[in-house]
């Protein structure tokens, strides 16, 4: 018997008890669709994060000092410092900017007052003129950005985010002013909508000037400065570069930590993938007892077939043709439960897409779980490969039945 006439006795066995076929695929289904669902979800994930960091851009550097005695040291770098340090190596580093969170900051206009609002010290290179963009990724929406007059100057002007500029100005806040702690700031600018536009969320910030900050703080500390490297080829020399000065200041590499976003790229691809392996292993118990239930049912099968075993093999049926058709029956059930398995996790992935672009409220150009070939290539090959393993020990022992005793077998 060849393998054409083969697969048509396994589909005809199949048809013949439609209820018990699709049971004993269920597992394989489940275990398939959720290999899918998940590689689809870590892949769409990746690539959303990977489209975040471009967005910051891959040239970033993110500097974190808590020195020594934070910041009473006599050891201690000063924004002065880092700009030094940019204009000595402009070759590799094309900018800094500290960056300063006010940690009590009242934010009033009339008698409304902001609690929640995020105001943020910066200088005039958190912005990118040319990609019309802050560090933060959000993108300037109306007027300009804090100048390098205005910040060598400590003028008293902000940058406002799209929530403070509807909710406070009605959309109509350039020129007008905002205080902090008493103190008005003019508004020069006006980001556009970067999250949803709500109370306490990346839409409701203020940027001024770094010094401005400072003393509002009362410090002339700052832990957190940006560098942006000169290309994404030097981000490894700029980082050295940094790493040195800074070491050269506090004598230990407990005083600092630098982190470039190449680097932390690859720290988010690695937890991912290390998630996504272990849910794929979860998944995979799905098709082992799948791969179980298919070895159970075609026990079950060799039971009842073994008088029509008798009769093929005195008609001089071979072991090796008993053996093969139980196999392709048994890899057949695997292979129609894997495909079936595949659309059901496409569907799911898609189904999830809308779902989650709803959630992050990313809307179409968000967060895309990716099912790709490979993955369902891989997927269909396993499922098929669990049944022809699970389905060799029926299948051997029936190619093994004695004749006479199955032609006798009631």
């Amino acid at each position: 018997m060849n393998f054409t006439q083969s697969f048509r006795l396994a589909i005809k066995s199949l048809l013949t008890s439609k209820m018990r076929a699709l049971l004993t695929m269920l597992g394989i289904i489940i275990g398939v669709a959720a290999v899918i669902i998940i590689t689809s979800l870590g892949n769409g994930m990746q690539n959303y994060m990977n489209a975040q960091f471009d967005q910051l851009g891959a040239n970033l550097i993110q500097v974190q000092i808590w020195g020594l005695g934070g910041g009473m040291s006599s050891r201690s770098v000063d924004p002065d410092d880092m700009y030094e340090l940019v204009d000595k190596y402009p070759q590799y580093l094309a900018g800094v900017s500290p960056y300063v969170m006010v940690q009590q900051g009242l934010v009033r206009h009339g008698s409304d007052e902001y609690k929640r609002t995020s105001i943020y010290g910066v200088s005039e290179f958190f912005y990118d003129a040319q990609r019309n963009q802050v560090l933060s990724g959000s993108k300037l929406g109306e007027g300009r950005f804090l100048s390098y007059v205005d910040v060598e100057r400590y003028q008293n002007v902000c940058v406002i985010g799209s929530y403070l500029a509807q909710d406070a100005f009605g959309g109509d806040a350039l020129g007008k002013s905002i205080t902090i702690n008493g103190t008005p700031f003019t508004i020069i600018g006006v980001m556009s909508e970067y999250a949803d536009s709500t109370e306490g969320s990346g839409d409701d910030v203020i940027f001024i000037p770094y010094g401005n900050a400072m003393r509002i703080n009362g410090t002339g500390w700052v832990n957190l400065y940006l560098f942006n490297s000169a290309d994404k080829d030097t981000s490894n020399l700029a980082k050295g570069i940094i790493e040195s000065r800074l070491y050269k200041t506090f004598q230990t590499d407990d005083a600092y930590y630098i982190m470039s976003s190449a680097e932390m790229m690859d720290a988010m691809d690695s937890m991912l993938n290390t998630l996504m392996m272990i849910l794929i292993l979860i998944a995979a118990i799905s098709l082992l007892v799948g791969g179980i239930g298919i070895m159970n049912i075609m026990l079950v099968s060799v039971t009842e077939r073994t008088r029509e075993i008798g009769i093929r093999k005195s008609l001089g049926a071979k072991g090796k043709d008993i053996r093969s058709q139980f196999i392709i029956e048994a890899g057949t059930t695997s292979a129609i439960g894997g495909v079936i398995g595949i659309v059901v996790g496409v569907i799911m992935a898609n189904v999830l897409t809308a779902v989650i672009a709803v959630v992050l409220g990313t809307g179409n150009d968000g967060f895309v779980a990716v099912p790709t070939l490979g993955g369902i290539a891989v997927s269909f090959g396993v499922s098929v490969g669990v049944g022809i393993l699970f389905g060799y020990l029926p299948a051997n022992k029936a190619a093994r039945l004695n004749p006479i005793d199955a032609l006798r077998y009631d």
